[in-house]
C-alpha cells in the first residue's frame, strides 16, 4: 500500500444542511487504512451540526472561533488551535463566534474501536498552547491526545519540521497527515509530490516515505494515526538490496 495524497484546491466541497462546506479530504479505510479525514468550512451565517461516527471524531479548529453546543447544551467556545475529542455519537452543532468564518479538521476514527478502546464518555478539549513540547531528532511536536492522554484509540499532533530533509523511515501506524503551513515534498520511493496548505497525505503502516521542508519557514502539520502512541515512533527501513 503506497501512500495517497489529496490537495483542498482540488476537490469540490458538499453543501451541508447547515450551510457548512464539507471536503471529503481522505477516506482512508476504502484505502485500506482506517481513518477518514474532512475538512470543514463554516461561513459566518452558517452552522456545523451532527453526531459523531461510530468510533469517535478528533477535530482541530485550523482557523476562526466558534460557540459549540454538545448534545443540546452549551459547551463554550472553541478558539484557534484547540483540539476536540467527541466520543461515538456525540451530538454537536458549531456556530461560528464572530463574523469570522471558522476551518475545522475533522477525523472519524475506526468504529471498530468504539467497543473497546476507543474515546468513551464526556468530549475532552485540549489547548495546543498548553501541551508539552517534544523532540525526534530535529523536529518538534506537540500531542493533544493520546494515550494516557485522554484517548486510548488514536493520537492528534502538531509536528514542527526545519527546513531539510530527514532520512526515510516508516511508522507501525496508521496516519493521515494535513499541512497547515509551509512548502515541502513528500518523498516515497521513485515518487515526489510536492506539498503546501491543504495538501493530504495517508501513509500507511509500513510504508518507507520522508517529508522534506523545501522553504525557508517551518512546515508545520496536523497528524492524526492509530493504533495511538508516539509520533516519535519508527520502523526500521530495510536496506537497499539492488
Amino acid at each position: 500500500m503506497t501512500a495517497a495524497i489529496t490537495r483542498k484546491t482540488e476537490i469540490p466541497p458538499q453543501h451541508g444542511s447547515s450551510g457548512e462546506l464539507t471536503r471529503l479530504m481522505l477516506d482512508a479505510e476504502g484505502a485500506g487504512g482506517h481513518l477518514v479525514r474532512r475538512l470543514v468550512d463554516v461561513a459566518a451565517d452558517a452552522a456545523f451540526a451532527g453526531t459523531a461516527g461510530p468510533g469517535g471524531e478528533l477535530w482541530f479548529v485550523i482557523a476562526g472561533s466558534g460557540e459549540l453546543e454538545e448534545n443540546g447544551s452549551q459547551a463554550g467556545r472553541v478558539g484557534l488551535r484547540t483540539g476536540l475529542l467527541l466520543p461515538a455519537g456525540t451530538g454537536y452543532r458549531l456556530r461560528p463566534a464572530g463574523r469570522e468564518p471558522v476551518q475545522l479538521d475533522v477525523v472519524g476514527l475506526p468504529g471498530l474501536f468504539h467497543a473497546g478502546a476507543g474515546p468513551r464518555g464526556e468530549p475532552r478539549v485540549a489547548q495546543l498552547a498548553d501541551c508539552a513540547v517534544e523532540t525526534t531528532g530535529d523536529r518538534r511536536f506537540r500531542v493533544l491526545f493520546g494515550p494516557g492522554r485522554g484517548c486510548e484509540a488514536a493520537t492528534q499532533f502538531v509536528g514542527e519540521i526545519p527546513p531539510g530533509r530527514a532520512p526515510e523511515h516508516s511508522h507501525p501506524y496508521d496516519e493521515v497527515v494535513l499541512v497547515l503551513d509551509g512548502q515541502g515534498v513528500l518523498h516515497r520511493g521513485p515518487d515526489d509530490e510536492p506539498l503546501a496548505p491543504g495538501s493530504c497525505v495517508h501513509l500507511p503502516p509500513g510504508g518507507p516515505h520522508c517529508l522534506e521542508n523545501t522553504g525557508r519557514a517551518t512546515l508545520r502539520v496536523l497528524g492524526v494515526f492509530h493504533p495511538g502512541g508516539s509520533p516519535a515512533a519508527k520502523l526500521a527501513t530495510p536496506p537497499d538490496r539492488s
